[in-house]
């Protein structure tokens, strides 16, 4: 079963915040609600989610990489 609920967090202030994530696209920025920081995915990683969150994106959980 795909879970949609990831838990971001901000690499420069630390925030977490739990997003539903897409189920039909990559999300290739998020700005961070406590200081507004544009994450953006690390190399080698598809999207935020892969990047930052406790959970990767659903296209990813499937073993296809979205990106």
């Amino acid at each position: 079963m795909t879970e949609l609920i990831s838990e971001l967090t901000c690499p420069s202030c630390g925030h977490v915040s739990a997003e539903t994530m897409p189920t039909d696209a990559c999300q290739f920025f998020y700005d961070c609600k406590r200081c507004g920081t544009r994450l953006k995915p690390k190399a080698g990683d598809c999207c935020v989610y892969c990047s930052y969150g406790t959970v990767p994106c659903p296209p990813m959980q499937a073993g296809n990489c979205c990106g």
